[in-house]
């Protein structure tokens, strides 16, 4: 089944239509910048930009991971964008703006979906933690391949602060730490994860995955720890693979 399945960040939001049998991009991703306020009639228009792009308006089923706790296409939470997205109907927006039906699921939700099915998780049974390290950190949980939805670990507390704001891919740029610092404050965010739910094995993603030689060497986690394999492409693949199967939270 094909799908065009998008990808919303922080920073960026990009998309290409997927092959879900396999998991393979049809066509190059195509990325604009996430507006600035990232209101919901903002992103809205920037995912109806994306599906143009792709002369998906109205064709075909769109999947979008999106960056707080999603409840039946609804948005709870908005860690890295406005305000405003708090209570909006997500999927509704973003029907509106594509012509298309839409389904809505956490951004890392959707990147672990794509991990466990075509990358680092596909082999793995019991439970199974994906960790996404970028504007903040995200987290998906699964058991026996089933989801957990909207976890949301990155906000948990270590030391008196908010993880994400401690220890997520853009506090290393912003505060120009060295990869061993870093990968310290990733050590002991892992550490506490360990000791919450004591998964068989923990997946890192986002795009810093693809640096893992240069910080994995300071985990020292009692765990299986492991780069994702599709990395920037698994919260499309992903998204779109939950719109496939109508997977919803």
């Amino acid at each position: 089944m094909e799908v065009l399945g998008i990808d919303i960040g922080g920073t960026g939001i990009k998309g290409a239509p997927v092959d879900t049998t396999n998991g393979e991009l049809l066509e190059e991703r195509f990325r604009l910048l996430t507006p600035q306020p990232a209101t919901p009639e903002a992103v809205a228009d920037t995912v109806g930009q994306i599906a143009t792009h792709f002369g998906w308006q109205g064709k075909g089923p769109v999947g979008c991971g999106f960056p707080a706790v999603i409840r039946q296409g609804r948005a709870h939470t908005a860690a890295n964008v406005s305000d405003q997205w708090i209570g909006a109907d997500a999927r509704g927006l973003f029907a509106a703006s594509t012509g298309c039906s839409v389904n809505v699921l956490n951004d890392a939700d959707v990147a672990g979906l794509a991990e466990m099915r075509f990358g680092a998780g596909a082999d793995c049974a019991g439970v199974v933690l994906i960790i996404t390290l970028g504007t903040g950190i995200g987290s998906s949980l699964f058991i026996n391949g089933v989801l957990v939805p909207n976890t949301e670990l990155g906000h948990i507390e270590i030391g008196g602060k908010e993880a994400e704001q401690w220890a997520s891919a853009a506090v290393r740029e912003r505060k120009d730490l060295s990869w061993k610092k870093w990968g310290r404050r990733v050590d002991k965010f892992l550490h506490a994860m360990q000791a919450y739910l004591w998964p068989e094995r923990i997946i890192i993603g986002g795009g810093v995955s693809a640096k893992q030689e240069k910080f994995f060497p300071y985990f020292t986690v009692d765990t299986q720890v492991v780069p994702a394999q599709l990395r920037n492409e698994a919260g499309i693949v992903g998204a779109a693979l939950a719109a496939a199967e109508g997977i919803q939270a």
